[in-house]
């Protein structure tokens, strides 16, 4: 059964190929994308050090909250990752919220992120939080069908400034 857990280098081949996938396809979300695959094969550390850089205790510079990555896996394949919020700024109230997800190319449209979801609510319920916000594209079926599952009631659309396309915002009541 897939399961949420804190980044670590038992997945590291896993998650490169991920990457990898996510970057063929020009399909991913933020870093994803952006990450240089020859500089995670030598120093994997360094990645999971700025994965899990804002985690409590630690005290998040201005502008940024404590949240957590957690990556979802069934043994050794990393499925996807979460991040998890633990509280909103008020960036986050607008976009993003508490939390994002993202499942990798291989393993979409088999459920894995409405359970990745589903598991973080739990996470979010264990931290105490009565509600999260979430966040996607309003072009996004996929994900407006994930957060809906998942108890999502929605808040309405949006335009911004600063995103190229209309986002929905959705509370999930835990």
């Amino acid at each position: 059964m897939p399961e949420l857990v804190p980044p670590s280098a038992r997945y590291k081949a896993s998650f490169i190929d991920a990457v990898r996938e996510a970057q063929a396809l020009g399909s991913g979300l933020g870093d994803t994308l952006e990450f240089d695959v020859a500089e995670m094969e030598q120093d994997f550390a360094s990645v999971l050090a700025e994965l899990r850089r804002f985690e409590p205790p630690a005290v998040p510079p201005e502008g940024f909250v404590n949240s957590e990555a957690l990556w979802l896996v069934q043994g050794d394949t990393y499925l996807g990752r979460v991040s998890l919020r633990h509280r909103l700024n008020e960036r986050l109230r607008v976009f993003g919220g508490h939390i994002g997800y993202e499942i990798r190319p291989s393993a979409r449209q088999q459920g894995y992120g409405t359970l990745a979801l589903r598991l973080a609510l739990g996470r979010a319920r264990g931290l105490g939080l009565e509600r999260v916000l979430v966040t996607c594209d309003a072009d996004n079926l996929g994900s407006r069908r994930i957060i809906e599952t998942n108890g999502g009631e929605l808040e309405g659309e949006f335009r911004l400034d600063f995103h190229p396309k209309v986002i929905r915002r959705y509370w999930i009541a835990l």
